[in-house]
């Protein structure tokens, strides 16, 4: 389906427009292709990254302060 654009460069009177100005200049719409499948997957991937961090994070009530600041044992580090 086509969609009118603007004529570029017309001048149209001070009274009115004249009949080119109002035709206007019809531009076929551009078709979806690989890119916006593309876009989409990366949104779906998105938003369930965002729903997955939010599950994870109702496992710790939304607590992210750490509890205990004990420095790591020296066997742990080793």
């Amino acid at each position: 389906m086509s969609r009118p654009r603007s004529g570029r460069g017309a001048s149209a009177p001070a009274g009115g427009r004249t009949a080119a100005a109002q035709r206007g200049v019809y531009v076929q719409s551009p078709k979806p292709d690989i890119y916006v499948a593309l876009l989409g997957i990366a949104l779906g991937a998105m938003f369930l990254g965002c729903l997955l961090l939010i599950l994870v994070l109702n496992r710790y009530e939304f607590k992210t302060k750490v509890s205990s600041l004990a420095p790591a044992s020296r066997s742990a580090l080793v």
